[in-house]
């Protein structure tokens, strides 16, 4: 399997990204449903594969996430590129969320209870604090990597101003920079081509793609007027106890974005693959990608998600997915 740099960093990450919002029951910002037996058997079947990212975050699944992938990487850990994130809600406490020093380092001291190791390779504020000067974020982000107990450090669903200003408050502090940028991008959600891709080039950061499926939407398995089924991707995200979640599955479930769908659908007909594959392999090839996070709750959906690391998209058909999802 193809590896790259990480931004422009030395980390090596594998394009595939193993997300695992769905390990555990239902509870915190995940979805869950994916239980440790068959989340074990996803983990060994990419590790196996010759895939190495793996990205989590203690709000996923009320922490099981961590708790679960810990358990499951025994024995297994060197061969992991492990990512994690903080700063959304712990708690009901004014301390338990945020990017403060205060909150920060007792959610790393939980993380790596939870995941069983005393390192993270990837470290990543979940979103932006506004309450917490960006001074002091860096400054307790740049204490962990001296500590050894994180390798790198990255964001996610930072604005393009906030990647400015955390990269230069690194340089003015002497800090540590951030590598690597989670963002949602998919036929679905272009927005990164705007501004923010243009600064995650200029500042130095691999882009990790989250939801490159839309919630599961570019797989094909919703119709326009049907309601999604209540285990279903989507329908699990308008179910959740997280209004996140039910956020994002609204936002995916428009008329607008299963017309594209149909699109993906005929074309993957056409090339003998399936949508899931081809809508992942047009996020794999974009500008700027590092790697793609997948977020498979069966070997089989793990499968048919790892066919897009391989498939190769005529010029043709990128032109007509990228003039079908035109932003409007």
């Amino acid at each position: 399997m193809e590896h790259v740099r990480l931004g422009t960093s030395g980390l090596k990450v594998s394009r595939a990204c193993l997300g695992t919002m769905n390990f555990g029951p239902a509870g915190g910002v995940g979805v869950g449903s994916c239980e440790e037996a068959e989340a074990g058997r996803i983990v060994h079947a990419f590790l196996d594969a010759g895939h190495c990212l793996i990205d989590t975050a203690d709000a996923y699944t009320g922490g099981e996430s961590e708790r679960l992938l810990g358990r499951v990487l025994r024995g297994r850990r060197d061969e992991v590129v492990l990512a994690t994130k903080a700063a959304l809600p712990q708690g009901p406490g004014p301390n338990d969320r945020g990017l403060s020093r205060a909150h920060l380092t007792r959610a790393l001291e939980n993380s790596l209870r939870r995941l069983g190791t005393d390192h993270v390779d990837l470290y990543q504020c979940h979103q932006w604090d506004p309450d917490t000067p960006i001074e002091e974020t860096v400054a307790v982000l740049d204490g962990f990597v001296r500590a050894g107990k994180v390798r790198y450090l990255g964001c996610s669903n930072f604005s393009a101003a906030q990647v400015v200003e955390a990269q230069w408050a690194a340089d003015r502090t002497g800090g540590t920079r951030f590598v690597g940028l989670q963002v949602q991008y998919s036929l679905l959600a272009r927005e990164l081509e705007d501004e923010l891709g243009e600064v995650a080039a200029r500042h130095g950061l691999g882009v990790l793609a989250w939801s490159p499926l839309g919630g599961g939407v570019l797989a094909g398995r919703y119709r326009p007027g049907a309601a999604p089924e209540r285990d279903s991707r989507i329908g699990r995200l308008l179910n959740s106890p997280s209004p996140l979640a039910r956020s994002f599955g609204g936002r995916m479930l428009t008329d607008r974005n299963l017309e594209i769908a149909g699109r993906v659908v005929e074309l993957a007909a056409e090339l003998g693959a399936t949508p899931a594959a081809v809508a992942l392999a047009w996020v794999r090839n974009r500008p700027g990608v590092a790697s793609v996070l997948i977020g498979p709750r069966t070997v089989g959906q793990l499968a048919e998600n790892l066919a897009g690391f391989t498939l190769e998209l005529p010029a043709e058909a990128v032109a007509r997915l990228d003039e079908a999802s035109r932003p409007e």
